[in-house]
């Protein structure tokens, strides 16, 4: 195997060479040049950690780099939005985001001189945080959710357009212009009778973007599919499940009759491949074309082509997201449960880097707009960024990794075997009422913060939230500059 790996490495060697030479002569335009490098894989063999970013007092849960890449933007469990410099490693700004409770995703807005930027948290709000030129940030109630907002999609190139999607299973279209959302529909699940039913809404995780055609947009959450709309053929402000008309959906094949999986993360290449990561199962690749269509039920399982499947992680305790990384989406990447960064070849699903993340758990993994750099978070409260060293040698797998990956399989499988007692259900539920009661002494006093402990187990794990997090619609805060 060594004799394998030194030969892989020689080969990335020449090719890196070759392409150097290639420069030189004026075959290779520096654009062509620098997307080459940067897709090498000894190039991502070589990425370690350079640097943290300190600061948060809560878990960090949400990062984003801005559209140039020298600035970053994450929120945590603390309440609070930072705004970090990346090159100096250094806290730019920091204010109050107006949530009550964590904070889930941060985004920024393109075209804005990074001076707006959209919330969403276990609140049920979605935020916006409006940077003045005074170094005031003022921060105000966009929507509200019934039940925790995970994610954010930002449309391609607009500084306006977004949309969210809740827990409660609504959709929401979001235009910055009018200050207004506008509610698309509620996501049910399929049945076999009438192929959707309006009772059971799902909850929703996962919204994501097509970088290729924004008119498309696809969510995933409490089951096994990867719904695909079309916002040209919604109506506007006609949430019922008669609007729930998906034009394609995603799924592999083994987990098409299953019921107890679900959909965490999700990702767009720029060539319209759809990644989809679940909770305790694996990550899965599919083709634009290679989908169930409107109505997955009626379709039949034969020439049924498989996706590419990413497997030795581990996704369960929470809401991961999962990432392309490269100029071209050459390779995924996804955190762990067992606290590691793994990073696989996207043609050939190998392994190429797995990096410790975290003492416990990898949430997040963000790649830079441009260059072969990423950061992380997960529940310690530091983001990690990551770089190529400039080492002669590339950093080889752990040396124990397939120990990590049987007990990353092991625990999947564990978890799979593991029913409800009646002991359990009332665990859950006196647990859920522990909550409860602990959201309404926050709300009465702000400044009453549970440990993290505590709200990683609950906040995360669990999954029950259906809180009227309303707020003023306007807050007024000073943007600390350090």
């Amino acid at each position: 195997m060594e004799d394998t790996v030194v030969r892989n490495n020689k080969r990335s060697s020449q090719h890196e060479i070759l392409e150097v030479f290639n420069r030189q002569i004026g075959v290779n335009s520096p654009k062509k040049f620098s997307r080459t490098i940067s897709a090498s894989e000894a190039l991502v063999k070589r990425i370690d950690l350079a640097g943290k970013l300190i600061g948060h007092e809560g878990c960090v849960n949400t990062i984003e780099f801005n559209y140039c890449g020298d600035h970053l933007v994450s929120g945590s469990d603390d309440r609070r939005v930072k705004f970090w410099n990346v090159a100096t490693r250094s806290l730019v700004c920091s204010y109050a985001s107006g949530h009550v409770d964590n904070i889930f995703q941060a985004r920024i807005m393109p075209f804005t001189d990074d001076t707006k930027i959209i919330t969403s948290a276990a609140d049920g709000q979605v935020r916006l945080g409006q940077v003045g030129e005074n170094g005031h940030v003022h921060t105000k109630k966009l929507g509200k959710h019934h039940g925790r907002v995970h994610k954010l999609a930002v449309e391609p190139g607009s500084p306006h357009i977004f949309y969210s999607c809740g827990e409660d299973g609504l959709v929401q279209h979001f235009d910055l212009r009018s200050n207004s959302s506008a509610k698309l529909f509620c996501c049910s699940s399929f049945s076999e009778n009438n192929h959707h039913s309006s009772s059971n809404s799902l909850r929703l995780n996962s919204i994501v973007i097509d970088p290729r055609n924004p008119n498309y947009f696809s969510i995933g959450g409490s089951d096994q599919y990867a719904r695909v709309y079309d916002i040209r053929k919604l109506q506007w402000d006609q949430p019922s499940s008669n609007q729930d008309r998906p034009v394609n959906t995603f799924c592999p094949k083994h987990l098409i009759k299953t019921h107890d999986v679900s959909i965490t993360g999700m990702s767009y290449s720029h060539t319209s491949e759809l990644l989809v990561s679940y909770n305790d199962e694996l990550i899965y690749l599919f083709q634009k074309d290679t989908g169930l269509g409107p109505d997955p039920l009626s379709v039949s399982n034969e020439n049924f082509e498989e996706p590419r499947m990413y497997s030795g992680h581990r996704n369960s305790m929470t809401v991961k997201g999962v990432s392309f990384f490269g100029p071209n989406s050459e390779y995924v990447m996804s955190g762990s449960d067992c606290g590691h960064i793994f990073i696989w070849n996207k043609k050939d699903c190998k392994l190429v880097r797995v990096m410790e993340g975290d003492r416990r758990i990898v949430n997040q993994v963000e790649p830079h707009p441009s260059i072969p750099v990423l950061a992380s978070s997960g529940l310690e409260k530091n983001i990690k960024l990551w770089v190529p060293m400039s080492s002669d040698n590339t950093i080889p797998l752990p040396h124990d990794l397939q120990e990590i990956m049987e007990s990353n399989k092991q625990g999947r499988e564990d978890h799979s075997r593991v029913t409800l007692t009646p002991d359990v259900i009332m665990h859950v539920l006196r647990l859920h009422r522990r909550q409860a009661m602990a959201y309404i002494e926050r709300r009465h006093n702000r400044e009453d913060i549970a440990s993290d402990e505590e709200d990683e187990s609950d906040a995360y794990v669990l999954g029950f939230a259906d809180h009227d997090g309303s707020l003023e619609d306007g807050n007024s805060s000073e943007c600390s500059i350090v």
